[in-house]
């Protein structure tokens, strides 16, 4: 065996790829490596290490959308103070609530179930739909008529980092793949010199779960997003370092490729080099193309303005949202979007307000409402909207009772999302929740399950057919759930 690589022993033994009767089995090696293969004979093997696994691929019919902008509202807002206007909240505050309400779920909260608190919010419906808005989003009302409102919005579990999973997993453990990976992993990339999937954030600090926000689970590594930090420098490491010459920067890259291939023929089943060889390409072609992409510094005054750059206040999300339009004409597939933490000190660093949510909401309300609002705008006015999918999602809503006398606690059992954009039937609200905004109307509920089909649909996918085989199961993107929910579509 001195001869032989771990690799090839595993094989023979029957715990690498041929000892599985020709599955196609992916894994993630710890660290960050990846074994993949074809069907497990030499054609297929060769085949496999030659492609390019970010090519562009055909989607399983007609797309209506061509990019993904998701936006996540870190923290969970309530959306009873934002969209859902519940006058009987307001009748009843102060009251405790009926067990009628109740029936049906556990709660598990930190400060128990206490007395109903109404929102000190006034209310307004807005466009020809009609829709509920809150005073807190003047500028997002003016869109109501280019929204698709899911106002019986469900989840599992109460704890932000398990919901957050969920919300971009659709698992409940690390180590899946997020959705979009799954999105990367089914077209590839649009363009060969930016990132597929990138995710955009507005703290110093990661968002809350770190990479398992963007991560590509067990799908092979080269479908994980790339994070761009805040600021004018955006992606790390991104320049040669000093006094290196871009000319010897790409003889190094060129002997490392001959390299990598040399060795790659010995192991044609492993695609941990081709996938690592394309990031080293993707990550030179980047230097030439991100700057650029990223740079908003040429937008017109009156463009910054609608994005809320003139506001200190609004001018981080705004430069992110801004970023992400930039990304979105550059084919950027899927660009996730984090609001918060600021630079807010204490418990209104995000929209988590168990305390105190007429200052939290207030400030949290006015740094997203004029950039969503202009991003919607602008999208709008060059063309991108019909093709552009913009998701406003949470990991989970907030309860109609406080937890402290002046907060609300966390609810996974009712609350508001929204799409926009990319075939979705504009103006349309699907669902709702009972009149103290507690649970999802029966019948009319949907999972995280089904919004992901639901996306996955309108970029021409089928979350039934989008399949990766891992450990002998047929794993997709919805686990063994999920329905596309045919009414918000357009």
């Amino acid at each position: 065996m001195k001869n032989k690589s771990r690799r090839d022993f595993l094989i023979k033994t029957g715990y690498g790829l041929g000892g599985l009767g020709g599955l196609a089995v992916t894994g993630l090696i710890p660290g960050g490596g990846v074994i993949a293969s074809a069907l497990a004979d030499d054609a297929g093997l060769q085949a496999l290490a030659g492609a390019n696994p970010l090519a562009p691929k055909a989607p399983h019919f007609p797309a209506k959308a061509k990019t993904v902008i998701w936006l996540h509202m870190a923290g969970a807002p309530s959306t009873l103070d934002l969209y859902d206007y519940k006058p009987e909240l307001v009748k009843r505050a102060g009251t405790g609530i009926p067990a009628s309400f109740l029936q049906g779920i556990k709660t598990s909260t930190q400060g128990g179930i206490t007395k109903l608190i109404a929102t000190k919010r006034t209310w307004k419906q807005h466009g020809q739909s009609g829709a509920w808005f809150s005073d807190w989003l003047p500028n997002l009302a003016e869109h109501a008529d280019d929204l698709a409102f899911i106002k019986s919005s469900v989840t599992i579990g109460a704890t932000h980092d398990i919901s957050i999973m969920k919300l971009n997993s659709g698992g409940l453990n690390p180590g899946r793949p997020t959705l979009g990976a799954w999105v990367q992993y089914a077209l590839g990339s649009a363009n060969p010199n930016l990132p597929a999937y990138v995710v955009l954030y507005n703290d110093k600090r990661e968002p809350r779960g770190g990479v398992t926000n963007w991560e590509s689970g067990f799908l092979p590594a080269v479908y994980q997003g790339t994070p761009f930090r805040p600021g004018n420098s955006p992606i790390l490491h991104l320049n040669n370092p000093e006094y290196l010459a871009a000319a010897e920067k790409r003889h190094a890259l060129d002997l490392l490729k001959r390299l990598n291939e040399k060795h790659g023929s010995r192991y044609p089943e492993d695609s941990e080099l081709k996938a690592r060889a394309e990031s080293y390409e993707l990550a030179y072609r980047m230097q030439e193309t991100a700057p650029e992409a990223v740079d908003y510094s040429k937008e017109s005054d009156a463009t910054k303005a609608l994005y809320g750059l003139n506001d200190e206040l609004t001018k981080p999300y705004g430069e992110l949202l801004l970023r992400a339009r930039r990304l979105a004409e550059r084919g950027v597939r899927f660009i996730q979007v984090v609001s918060g933490p600021t630079d807010i000190k204490g418990d209104s660093r995000d929209w988590d307000a168990h305390q105190n949510i007429e200052d939290n909401h207030g400030k949290h309300s006015k740094i997203v409402d004029k950039p969503i609002a202009g991003l919607l705008k602008d999208l709008k006015a060059k063309g991108l909207l019909d093709s552009t999918l913009v998701v406003w999602t949470s990991e989970f809503g907030r309860t109609p009772w406080s937890e402290s006398g002046d907060g609300r606690d966390h609810n996974p059992w009712g609350y508001t999302q929204w799409i926009a954009g990319g075939g979705i039937k504009a103006g349309y609200t699907h669902g709702g929740t009972d009149e103290l905004g507690v649970q999802a109307l029966k019948g009319a509920e949907v999972d995280t399950y089904d919004l992901h089909a639901t996306i996955l649909n309108q970029l021409g996918l089928d979350h039934l057919k989008l399949i990766y085989k891992y450990q002998g199961r047929s794993e997709r993107p919805t686990v063994v759930y999920g329905k596309v929910i045919k009414e918000l579509i357009a």
